[in-house]
């Protein structure tokens, strides 16, 4: 006789299957259900965006709508304006927060604003070491501001 070709695993499978077909029955009826309870009448809940952006059940006041003309729209990202060269100090002072001469960069936080600058050994003027007190300029670079010119005080 010839070895049966039902395996557990295939049992397995149609049982999973036939469970599967079991519950989309289930929720079919069960939807057909609340809809006979509902009287046919598909009520779809709403939600409305207020003015401070939060969802709500009540429809907006059409008196609080706020008219915006096209031509006022601004799309994309406006450009930055230039510093003024007034206010901006060309020249400033640092200090040498890392700096590794083997890769050849390194980074100075400016004694002002704290800020950290990105520096390059093209950018410099004097060699410089780790905790050097120096003097830069800033130049936009691809990544942001950047320290050239650098040299020790």
């Amino acid at each position: 006789m010839a070895k049966s070709q039902q395996t557990f695993n295939k049992s397995e499978k149609e049982k999973k299957r036939l469970k599967k077909r079991d519950e989309k029955r289930k929720k079919m009826e069960a939807r057909k259900i609340e809809k006979e309870q509902n009287d046919g009448s598909d009520n779809i809940p709403f939600a409305y965006v207020d003015q401070f952006g939060n969802l709500t059940d009540t429809p907006p006041d059409p008196a609080d709508k706020i008219k915006v003309k096209a031509k006022n729209i601004v799309i994309g990202v406006p450009k930055q304006e230039d510093m003024d060269e007034e206010e901006f100090d060309p020249i400033r002072k640092g200090k040498v927060s890392f700096y590794d001469n083997s890769k050849g960069f390194g980074f100075i936080i400016d004694i002002e604003d704290q800020e950290k600058y990105f520096c390059h050994v093209s950018n410099l003027i004097d060699p410089i070491e780790e905790n050097d007190k120096v003097e830069f300029e800033l130049e936009k670079g691809p990544r942001g501001l950047n320290a050239v010119r650098v040299k020790v005080i």
